[in-house]
């Protein structure tokens, strides 16, 4: 027999690029469309691993770069892995460090041979190159890893952008050549901003490698709403139909229902811990901040139609109150909420895909 297929499309909208699909991984199978959450330093903000697996979630992030801060690959592969070491046992994705040569602008300088940082704890010197990245990532042993990428940000000039997409083509040739372990899936990263021309250049040579999957980088640094669409709606297309596509660091329910009319599989955002640790939840199209007086006596939960934990055993009141006091429960409590309503929600489109009914059920969100 030979090996089972790493990625299989199952059912495709006769309307729509829409697809379910699943992604086969050594630590098990993730069923797309899905939204994955962000476990930066190997932790999904204020959850457990158990409390993260409750919201639905097959498969999270962590980061290269912090995670080389912090603890460090060589503590994390002396632990088994980046699975066994935050007690995980579910598909893990890491990213390349990537987004820190965007977020991190002001303590790095960057160059052909890499990124150097210098280190917010320490003031050391970090070189983090893409056969650094490769080493990495291969150390921590996610399932998923990524090519380290130049992820510019919004605005630049049209020079500024070919010029990191030349770079990103050059990294990923080294980080192929760097890379160690072939059951670890490398996903190359279109950039190009905000210019057609060049995301189609930078997903033809990217194509060129045939590659296990393919991620859209450098959208949501800043750019309008309607421009991410475009840049994914003319992306997408240009990427292998019969390999996953991964849309980096987007995670509002309009966004994803149009990137998933366009042919995405998988995303990811920081949105519903960051609001968790803001008091704020996310209900249907809404979003509640918890320390509003209207919810002081509010006896009801964020959302009777939610499964999740929290809103089967605790009322806005409490959470209210939870929030207002700044106990950690409340974060926690609204971050399985808001996690939940993500992953309920690319769950949901991945259920009307099925039915063949995707264009209409979510038409409110793909104008």
């Amino acid at each position: 027999m030979g090996k089972p297929a790493i990625w299989q499309i199952l059912v495709q909208c006769p309307i729509t690029q829409a697809r379910c699909g699943q992604l086969h991984t050594p630590h098990g199978t993730v069923d797309t469309p899905k939204f994955m959450p962000v476990g930066t330093l190997a932790n999904v903000k204020t959850l457990t691993p158990d409390q993260v697996r409750s919201t639905g979630a097959q498969m999270i992030l962590a980061n290269t770069y912090h995670l080389h801060l912090q603890p460090g690959e060589e503590i994390v592969a002396a632990a088994g892995g980046l699975h066994r070491f935050m007690g995980w046992d579910q598909p893990i994705l890491t990213d390349s460090g990537g987004f820190q040569v965007f977020s991190l602008s002001d303590i790095r300088a960057i160059s052909d041979r890499g990124v150097v940082f210098l280190s917010p704890v320490s003031g050391d010197r970090i070189e983090l190159t893409p056969e650094k990245s490769m080493q990495i990532q291969n150390q921590l042993g996610a399932d998923v890893i990524m090519a380290l990428d130049e992820c510019p940000p919004y605005p630049a000039s049209y020079q500024q952008i070919q010029q990191a997409s030349d770079r990103t083509t050059r990294w990923l040739e080294r980080c192929i050549t760097a890379h160690q372990r072939p059951e670890q899936l490398l996903f190359g990263i279109v950039q190009g901003g905000v210019y057609p021309e060049l995301r189609s250049q930078s997903a033809q040579e990217l194509v060129q490698f045939d590659l296990p999957g393919y991620a859209i980088g450098g959208v949501s640094v800043g750019e309008p709403g309607d421009l991410i669409s475009k840049i994914v709606c003319h992306t997408a297309p240009l990427l292998p139909q019969h390999k996953p596509r991964y849309l980096m660091g987007v995670g509002t329910k309009r966004e994803m229902a149009q990137a998933v009319a366009a042919g995405i599989d998988l995303f990811d955002c920081v949105i519903p811990t960051r609001l968790a640790r803001h008091g704020t939840a996310l209900v249907g199209d809404r979003r509640y901040n918890l320390k509003n007086a209207q919810f002081r006596r509010d006896f009801s939960p964020l959302d009777p139609d939610c499964p999740c934990y929290t809103c089967r055993h605790f009322s806005r009141a409490y959470i209210s109150h939870l929030v207002r006091s700044q106990e950690i429960l409340g974060y926690t409590l609204l971050a399985i909420h808001n996690i939940t309503e993500l992953v309920r929600f690319t769950q949901s489109m991945a259920q009307a895909i099925k039915a063949g009914s995707f264009a209409q059920e979510f038409a409110q969100y793909l104008v």
